[in-house]
């Protein structure tokens, strides 16, 4: 066995997340370390100031969880990001990037190009001191990733701790029949993995799908807009950043803009959406569930809902009202998962009629829409 392959064991042996922070600014990581270990679980274990050193650190001491710098000099995250997976391709990286749109962009390549999740990072010293959504996001984040890329070894006492805030769900899959109608409707939820997720699976809905789809992709202003232009793109579909008053029309769909909640509600010109700032719900805003619960009156038993890749049980309780109006949910399964949380909850709860694989779940939808295969 290598040097590198022990070191590599003895870190799954370890009852700790460990984790590498990478920011070419020596106040950040600082801050980014105190945050992290005040949370039981969590030991920062190495930190660079660019991405090759960040790479050199690697192949000497293997970590759980990298957090990632965008702009950086001699290396920068995004062009550093393939060598720390060739060195280690089960790493979970988190980048890390301020709130510009020029960021947002490389944030949603580095996702696609095999980054587990992003964070917005606060753009001054003194907003990291007051931003207390940021020190939880980041290290729930950690946290689940960490156990996510674990989950083939059962977590040990202290991680397993901190993975109380952040459930990996194990319980058993139950299913029950969809609803009877066929949908007039697709809505998505998803998370942490989300965005290659949502890529994958409209992609394989084909160019003959002509529901409205509408997503709630837990993301910040900025990220969201810059979300459905990706999937215009990707998926040669009219997909756009949902705006209030908007009227939901066949072929389209609306991505939840970011810090608003996106509601479906009916009018008097059919249903159109309804963006409002009430309080976060499962510390996010947008949330899935406000969206699946205003499905339920505008829809009925003619919605049909996907639960993809997250942390977190987000879209669990709008799912449960949604199979209760008669309406069908399905859901991603673990394998293909980044983190089984938000999936998890809904098939071991009993909402779902299916849980399946990725590349299977635009098949299903197909199926249930009376569509025939590609």
């Amino acid at each position: 066995m290598s040097t590198l392959e022990a070191r590599t064991q003895s870190l799954q042996d370890d009852d700790a997340c460990h984790v590498m922070v990478v920011d070419d600014s020596a106040v950040i990581r600082g801050y980014i370390r105190r945050l992290l270990q005040e949370t039981d679980g969590i030991e920062v274990v190495a930190s660079a100031g660019n991405g090759q050193a960040a790479i050199d650190a690697l192949k000497k001491n293997p970590v759980d969880v990298i957090i990632l710098d965008i702009e950086m000099p001699v290396l920068d995250g995004l062009s550093a990001l393939p060598k720390l997976l060739e060195v280690d391709p089960t790493v979970k990286i988190i980048m890390a990037s301020t709130l510009t749109v020029a960021n947002a962009d490389v944030s949603l390549k580095a996702l696609s190009a095999g980054a587990a999740d992003y964070i917005a990072k606060p753009t001054s010293t003194a907003a990291l001191h007051s931003a207390e959504d940021f020190r939880r996001d980041l290290a729930s984040k950690v946290v689940a990733l960490s156990g996510a890329r674990r989950r083939t070894r059962p977590p040990r006492a202290r991680l397993a701790a901190a993975l109380k805030a952040a459930p990996l769900y194990a319980g058993p899959v139950e299913t029950r029949a969809p609803s009877r109608l066929p949908p007039t409707i697709l809505a998505i939820g998803s998370s942490t993995g989300g965005p290659q997720a949502l890529m994958t699976f409209i992609r394989g809905l084909g160019d003959d799908f002509d529901l409205p789809i509408v997503v709630t992709q837990h993301m910040p202003a900025t990220f969201t807009g810059i979300l459905a232009k990706h999937l215009a793109d990707s998926c040669n579909r009219d997909f756009r950043e949902a705006s209030d008053g908007d009227h939901i029309k066949a072929g389209c769909g609306y991505v939840a803009p970011g810090d608003y909640h996106m509601l479906i509600n009916d009018s008097a010109g059919g249903p159109v959406v309804k963006l409002t700032q009430t309080p976060p719900e499962n510390f996010c805003r947008p949330s899935v569930d406000p969206m699946l619960r205003s499905l339920v009156g505008t829809y009925g038993a003619k919605t049909l809902v996907v639960i993809l890749t997250g942390m977190g049980h987000d879209g669990l309780e709008g799912g449960r009202a949604i199979v209760e109006g008669g309406g069908t949910v399905i859901a991603q399964d673990e394998e293909t998962s980044v983190v089984w949380g938000m999936p998890g909850a809904v098939a071991t709860a009993g909402v779902c009629a299916a849980v399946l694989p990725l590349n299977d779940l635009a098949g299903q939808v197909r199926k249930l829409c009376g569509k025939a295969g590609l």
